[in-house]
C-alpha cells in the first residue's frame, strides 16, 4: 500500500488513518477487534503531569447526530504511563502518539520532558483546549499568544514531531494555527470538540455535571471541514483533520479539503473496526480513480 504512505514532519505513516485521543484508550483496548498494525497511528488518551480523577458523573450525554462529553482528562498521570502503559503498547506495529494536556505551561513542558526519552513515542499532540489557570481559566487555544507560548516552550524540550491540536471555539482558527506554526509546530490537528450543553426538561437541570461539555460526532463535520480548509490555506505545515468522520467518504472529503491525514473519534464507539474499513475504502478509491499517491488528493478541492 505504498500509495497510502504520508509523512507528517518526521512522522512516517503507512496510511493517513489514525484514531483520535480520548476515543481509543491506549490502543490495547481495541486490539481484540482489529489489527492495529493496519492503521497509521493511535493517539492515546490525554496524559497529564499528575493523576486526574476527571469530572463528576454524569459526564456524557447523547445528542442528535453526536455526543457531549465532560470526562475531564481522567488518567493516572505521565509517570504511570511511562512505567505501566508504555511497556504494554510500545511494540504495536503503528505510531503511538501521546496527547499531552496541562493547566500551566510548566505542566506541558514537564510532561513532554518525561516522554521524550521513550524511543517508541515518535510524536506528541498538545491539547491546547485546556484551561490556563494562570490566565483565569481561558483555554490556551483561544488566544494566539497563549497558544504560541506553550508551543514555543514545549518545542525547546521536544525534538521529535510536535502536533498542536486546535480548539474550534475561536473566532478565527487560522490565527491560532499561524501562531503555533511560527513557534515550531510540525503540524496542527483539528478540530477538537465544540462547546455545547444538554438540558433535562423534567429535572430542569443540565444533563452534564459540568453544565457544558465537548460536542463531537457527525453533527460537527461541516464545521470541521470548513476549518480544515481555512487552515490548510493559511499555513505551510501539514493539517490532520478530524470531526465527525464515520466513513471512508468522509475521510476523502477531509483530505480534499487539505488534510494530510485524519483521525477518527466518536465513531470508534459505534464500530470499533471503523478505522481499518476507512483504510480499505481510501485504497479502493485511489485504485478506482487511478490515483498513484494519497498526496495527490491533499488540498485538491476545486473552489
Amino acid at each position: 500500500m505504498d500509495k497510502l504512505k504520508i509523512n507528517i514532519g518526521n512522522l512516517h505513516l503507512k496510511n493517513p488513518v489514525m484514531t483520535a485521543s480520548g476515543t481509543f484508550g491506549y490502543g490495547k483496548e481495541y486490539s481484540d477487534f482489529m489489527d492495529l498494525g493496519r492503521i497509521g497511528g493511535v493517539f492515546v488518551k490525554g496524559t497529564t503531569i499528575r493523576e486526574r480523577q476527571g469530572n463528576d458523573y454524569p459526564r456524557m450525554a447523547e445528542t442528535p447526530s453526536g455526543m457531549l462529553n465532560a470526562v475531564g482528562l481522567q488518567n493516572k498521570g505521565v509517570d504511570y504511563f511511562v512505567s505501566n502503559i508504555y511497556p504494554e503498547i510500545k511494540d504495536f506495529d503503528t505510531n503511538i502518539i501521546v496527547n499531552v494536556s496541562g493547566s500551566t505551561i510548566e505542566d506541558y513542558v514537564e510532561c513532554s520532558q518525561k516522554l521524550v526519552a521513550l524511543e517508541k513515542i515518535p510524536a506528541i499532540e498538545l491539547n491546547i483546549s485546556c484551561p490556563n489557570v494562570k490566565e483565569g481559566g481561558m483555554a490556551f487555544g483561544t488566544s494566539a499568544c497563549s497558544a504560541a507560548d506553550v508551543t514555543k516552550a514545549v518545542r525547546e524540550v521536544w525534538n521529535k514531531t510536535l502536533i498542536v491540536k486546535l480548539s474550534p471555539n475561536v473566532t478565527d482558527i487560522t490565527e491560532i494555527a499561524k501562531a503555533v506554526e511560527g513557534e515550531g509546530a510540525d503540524a496542527v490537528s483539528l478540530i477538537n470538540t465544540l462547546l455545547g450543553m444538554a438540558v433535562d426538561i423534567n429535572k430542569r437541570r443540565p444533563v452534564l455535571s459540568t453544565v457544558t461539555g465537548g460536542l463531537s460526532g457527525p453533527c460537527v463535520k461541516p464545521i470541521a471541514l470548513r476549518m480544515v480548509w481555512q487552515t490548510y490555506n493559511a499555513v505551510k505545515i501539514p493539517v490532520i483533520g478530524m470531526g465527525g468522520i464515520s466513513s471512508w467518504q468522509d475521510a476523502i472529503e477531509f483530505i480534499l479539503a487539505g488534510s494530510s491525514a485524519i483521525q477518527i473519534g466518536t465513531h470508534n464507539f459505534i464500530d470499533p473496526t471503523i478505522s481499518v474499513k476507512v483504510v480499505d475504502g481510501i485504497k479502493e478509491y485511489l485504485d478506482k480513480n487511478n490515483i498513484n499517491s494519497i498526496t495527490d488528493l491533499i488540498g485538491a478541492l476545486q473552489v
